[in-house]
């Protein structure tokens, strides 16, 4: 009984933050989509949840006594933001995404073995810090090449298929879990997240992706629509469990009990991370 009550307060706190995280952001996030002018809102947004995803990733890293070099990780992750915004040219962009990973992580290992410490340490540690680059900024970066490159009605197409497939998905399978939930995914990672419910969000995905299809994107073909809101659904599985792991192993329970406002917002943009790289390159299968 004790264990049942200990159990609700944490799925009516997580319905919470979510629908605050709904009433509070989804209005800006829409309109930053769909109206030209506002481009830098989204712009704005991005560049916030990137800066608070990785200030969130390095003090996790922290707990458990790793000691990623903060300013050499926003550094970098700065410069793949500007040059996500202002090249538009993708092979040049990539050119340079990959000459400022090349020199973040010989700086970082420099300046990690000038410091005293066992080498096991350094190493981590370093690892860390160009992890957080990679996973939150780098990938998290092709949303706004997305806004910022394409044309206003491509770009608004892209990205209302992404969060409408992602944000459908995630509550698809929030709800089914919560409603006929029985078989653990990774109870030792995620003790919440069912079996059930990541059917019911694959389900919940794929209707999102067939109803952008029909509503307002009729160039992407269902043919590459539905196994990209399949792939893309695996992919924000898998980025909530890699989020969940790193909690538990730094002994924070929820990323909300680090940033409470932005905690939800935070875990959903991680977990979707791996989604938006692929997603830049979608246009080449239009028509196809």
């Amino acid at each position: 009984m004790d264990r049942t009550s200990r159990q609700k307060p944490a799925v009516k706190s997580s319905g919470r933050a979510r629908l605050l995280t709904a009433v509070v952001v989804l209005p800006f996030l829409i309109a930053s989509i769909l109206v030209p002018w506002l481009k830098w809102l989204f712009v704005a947004l991005a560049g916030a949840a990137m800066a608070l995803g990785l200030f969130e990733f390095y003090v996790l890293c922290k707990r458990i006594q790793l000691k990623p070099d903060t300013g050499a990780g926003f550094l970098g992750a700065i410069a793949i933001f500007v040059i996500s915004l202002f090249i538009n040219d993708l092979p040049l962009q990539l050119l340079l995404a990959q000459m400022t990973v090349i020199v973040l992580t010989i700086g970082t290992l420099i300046a990690a073995a000038l410091r005293p410490g066992a080498f096991e340490k350094m190493i981590a540690s370093t690892g860390a810090t160009l992890l957080g680059v990679f996973y939150v900024a780098l990938l998290g970066s092709h949303l706004v090449s997305i806004r910022m490159g394409f044309a206003q009605g491509l770009a608004a197409h892209l990205l209302s298929f992404f969060f409408l497939v992602l944000m459908g998905g995630d509550a698809g399978a929030y709800y089914t879990g919560r409603a006929i939930g029985k078989h653990k995914l990774a109870p030792k990672i995620s003790p919440g997240k069912t079996w059930e419910g990541v059917f019911g969000g694959i389900v919940a995905a794929l209707l999102m992706a067939a109803l952008a299809h029909y509503w307002f994107f009729r160039e992407l073909p269902l043919k590459w629509m539905l196994p990209l809101a399949f792939v893309m659904t695996i992919l924000g599985i898998l980025g909530d469990l890699t989020e969940s792991a790193l909690q538990r192993r730094a002994g924070a329970k929820d990323a909300a009990n680090i940033l409470p406002v932005m905690g939800a917002y935070l875990i959903g943009w991680i977990a979707c991370s791996p989604s938006t790289a692929h997603l830049q390159f979608r246009p080449l299968f239009l028509h196809s």
